[in-house]
């Protein structure tokens, strides 16, 4: 596997006719449909041949790329799963989150699968049922002082770009967020905190996945306040219109949750934060 990408590939078998031999290869399974990776659907069920699954590699421990070098994460992980129970092949495509609507229309990936908060997207895509909990949350520094919202007042506050915390500062919270000194934005998660531990800016608002993952790795580094800015829930969002491979998706992993597969994958990320009483879809 290569660091930027990760494929599992399909061979296609010999066929012989009369005295020629004729070999072929095919990265999507089936010549014919191997050309796109937007789903066709037949009697209400998905008919891809191909799951790419674009996801920000900078989001632990949901899609980050591991000590190897390799894509890994919990999402990343329930996508394989899928795609293996429906006899699909998996490409695994970082994307720059702010290209996601574009890719996703354009047919380059066929869904984002990364800890997407669906409320508020519920007209630009089609959701999975949601199959996580979530909250939106400030982090700060142990050692800043900052114990609530009031303490933010005249702050510098950093979130991710077209992220569900930015959304929640720019809407119902804009009010706290008009009490802070200023509101960055950044690529990824890691960078925000990377300014956080600088000394850059004084908190994080993010994910409480992300949070949980921050402070599990680094208990005595990092306090979460304790009033979250918003509760949501994490789907699979596809096309527009996508309903038979949201519904495949839906009904893979509520299977996947009553034989007991979905309790290993979130045991395997329960030293970084991801706690399985958060799973909704049953």
């Amino acid at each position: 596997m290569k660091k930027t990408l990760l494929k599992i590939v399909g061979v296609a078998c010999a066929a012989a006719l009369g005295t020629f031999a004729l070999a072929g290869c095919s990265s999507g399974g089936s010549s014919s449909a191997s050309s796109s990776a937007a789903p066709a659907a037949e009697d209400g069920n998905a008919t891809i041949s191909k799951l790419v699954v674009g996801f920000d590699n900078s989001y632990p421990p949901y899609g980050y790329i591991g000590e190897d070098g390799e894509y890994t994460g919990f999402d990343l992980d329930l996508a394989q799963q899928v795609a293996d129970q429906n006899g699909w092949e998996l490409e695994l495509m970082p994307i720059d989150w702010d290209a996601k609507d574009a890719l996703l229309g354009q047919g380059t990936i066929n869904c984002i699968w990364n800890g997407f908060t669906m409320e508020g997207r519920e007209d630009d895509y089609t959701f999975s049922e949601p199959y996580m909990l979530n909250e939106q949350v400030i982090v700060t520094k142990a050692d800043s002082g900052i114990a609530s919202e009031a303490d933010l007042a005249g702050k510098v506050v950093i979130t991710q770009i077209d992220s569900a915390a930015l959304d929640v500062l720019e809407g119902d919270k804009k009010e706290l967020a008009d009490s802070f000194g200023r509101l960055d934005t950044v690529s990824d998660y890691n960078n925000a905190f990377l300014q956080l531990e600088s000394g850059t800016v004084d908190a994080v608002a993010c994910d409480l996945s992300i949070a949980a993952y921050q402070m599990a790795a680094n208990p005595d580094a990092y306090v979460q306040l304790p009033d979250a800015l918003s509760s949501e829930h994490y789907a699979v969002g596809f096309k527009k219109g996508d309903e038979a491979l949201a519904q495949t998706v839906t009904d893979t992993l509520k299977a996947m949750y009553a034989d007991g597969t979905v309790s290993e994958i979130c045991a395997k990320y329960a030293d970084q934060g991801l706690d399985e009483s958060n799973w909704i879809l049953k």
